[in-house]
């Protein structure tokens, strides 16, 4: 395997955006001026502190990912201050360096014990210093890369690949706890169910790269009509996408559903063969259509809005019907135009 197609070679090539910011503890001012000097010569941001208790208050600002410490210091000294770094929560990781005056090994190992990640004597050269500086840089910089790279495999691992909206595990998982957070404080959550009608037709027809197209801009239409932080979208395989309302009754939910319908009805994809037209068909569900809402799962739901769904698929596609109930909300037929439950077909065979 090449380089390129490793994601390990890939993510150390990463950098940091910027410079750390390097902190510099010291009681001696002599010493402050001269390290700060060096160190921002060498292009870092330097902040500096007389003492631990002022450095942790700078740290606790976000103002350094790099210390570098004197060791022997009144009041709070360096092997005090690493203590209280390591012992801390931080939003990433902090490089330690220490300033020793004789390089006891007593002295470096007891460093070392306290959470330090280098140490440098202050006799030694600005060269060993900036030497000492750019190995933390090159540690925080693979941290940050990594992180970079974990948030990205949570990403994939709660996305569709395709449309780029939530997958399924992440409407189980996001869902339940929405579900449970309305069951035990009040409220409601209401879903939306929807898929392309004679979607199969559009993929044998023009191919699968039309159908990918469509439902790319199906996803992309469903995202102008949210406009709630609060509202979010999941592909649950093929052409199938739930909405997820939360804080929605049904009646808003109806609503909202009745405007991603026309919106999508009025949208076209290309194919070789010119723009086709596509329709969508939802069905709604939600916590208040239930008389027992704490015994309500996900599943029941997602069931419900099924149900919903394939009400619209028999009734003649291209239209939203609320939970339980077999009339759509929209393009409603004749009773005497409307299929009769004695010609229900499996829903596999009418999407």
């Amino acid at each position: 395997m090449s380089d390129d197609n490793d994601d390990t070679a890939q993510v150390l090539k990463l950098d940091l955006p910027v410079a750390p910011t390097v902190l510099i503890v010291d009681d001696d001012e002599l010493v402050l001026a001269k390290l700060e000097e060096i160190v921002a010569s060498a292009g870092y941001s330097v902040r500096t502190a007389h003492g631990g208790a002022d450095a942790m208050r700078f740290l606790e600002d976000g103002s350094a990912s790099v210390v570098v410490t004197d060791l022997k210091m009144p009041g709070m000294d360096g092997l005090e201050l690493c203590r209280l770094i390591r012992g801390r929560e931080w939003p990433g990781y902090i490089y330690i360096v220490l300033l020793t005056v004789q390089d006891e090994e007593e002295d470096i190992l007891a460093g070392f014990e306290a959470g330090a990640d280098d140490y440098v004597s202050k006799r030694t050269s600005k060269a060993q210093l900036m030497a000492r500086l750019r190995t933390a840089k090159r540690i925080l910089s693979l941290e940050h890369c990594l992180k970079i790279a974990l948030e990205n495999k949570r990403q994939l691992a709660m996305t569709d690949p395709l449309t780029g909206v939530f997958n399924r595990r992440y409407l189980v998982r996001h869902l339940g706890r929405e579900l449970n957070r309305s069951q035990r404080f009040g409220g409601d959550v209401s879903l939306m169910m929807l898929d392309v009608d004679h979607f199969k037709r559009i993929n044998d027809t023009f191919g699968h790269l039309v159908g990918d197209s469509a439902l790319k801009q199906l996803t992309a239409k469903i995202a102008e009509c949210l406009r709630r932080a609060t509202d979010w979208c999941a592909r649950i395989g093929g052409d199938e996408f739930v909405v997820v309302l939360e804080g929605a009754n049904v009646e808003e939910a109806r609503r909202c559903a009745e405007k991603v319908r026309q919106t999508v009805s009025g949208m076209s994809i290309d194919t070789p063969r010119g723009p086709v037209n596509i329709t969508i068909s939802i069905g709604i569900s939600g916590l208040e259509r239930f008389a027992d809402k704490q015994s309500v799962t996900v599943q029941s739901l997602l069931d419900q809005a099924d149900t919903s769904l394939y009400a619209s698929k028999i009734c003649g596609r291209n239209r939203v019907t609320l939970s339980d109930s077999n009339t759509p909300s929209s393009a409603r037929e004749p009773a005497d135009r409307r299929p009769t439950h004695a010609s229900f077909v499996p829903v596999s065979s009418i999407r």
